[in-house]
């Protein structure tokens, strides 16, 4: 059975959370089609991972018979993450817009698992072609047309990331104007936010569905 790697990294809790109501929603699909399969929880708010540090990036370079014992011990955590993601049939992403970009513990996540000759760089990586679905969820609107189409920098950092340097097979999920229903400036906007809502938390079932029987096939 497949193995889904399930990240969250939204500040807050269920119920609170645009992006963990969709992620949520995926990964309740996807337990309905893999009711035998493992699903790995990291919740970046509740247990960040070590930020990358000098040992954990410069162990990333040399032999580990040179490897000093802090150096091993920095990147003997960075090969768990890696381990992890590597294990992954499907990864499944929570990431909100945090003053236009994503979550620091999401970057630092990123930090750690990118990894040139093993994850990245290389023809022989695991992840290569490993299907990601990211919630990219966002307080406003940035799209292509939009004021602020410019200030995307979520959508933009991950594809680069994800579909280019890691050569996974990307998707994004977009919940947005999430903060219509709290923002009286934004009362208008509460329908077209309500909308996307919908649309979002019926993607992501879809989306898991989908991955599901194609994977099991």
């Amino acid at each position: 059975m497949a193995t889904l790697l399930h990240i969250d990294s939204s500040v807050f809790p269920a119920g609170a959370s645009a992006s963990r109501a969709v992620t949520d929603a995926f990964r309740t699909s996807w337990e309905e089609q893999h009711p035998e399969g493992t699903v790995i929880h990291r919740d970046l708010a509740a247990n960040p991972v070590p930020h990358i540090t000098a040992d954990a990036h410069t162990a990333g370079f040399a032999d580990p018979a040179t490897h000093t014992p802090e150096q091993a011990a920095a990147f003997a955590e960075r090969v768990k993450l890696i381990e992890e993601l590597e294990q992954a049939d499907a990864v499944l992403i929570g990431a909100p817009m945090y003053n236009f970009a994503i979550p620091s513990t999401l970057k630092a996540w990123l930090d750690n698992v990118i990894l040139m000759g093993r994850t990245a760089g290389t023809e022989d990586s695991k992840i290569k072609g490993t299907p990601v679905t990211v919630i990219a969820s966002r307080g406003g609107a940035y799209g292509p047309g939009t004021p602020r189409e410019g200030f995307e920098y979520v959508q933009t950092y991950l594809r680069a990331v994800f579909a280019d340097a890691l050569g996974t097979e990307l998707e994004f999920i977009v919940p947005e104007l999430t903060m219509a229903p709290q923002n009286p400036a934004m009362s208008d906007l509460v329908p077209l936010y309500e909308a996307s809502r919908e649309r979002a938390l019926g993607d992501a079932a879809v989306k898991a569905k989908e991955l599901a029987e194609r994977l099991a096939a």
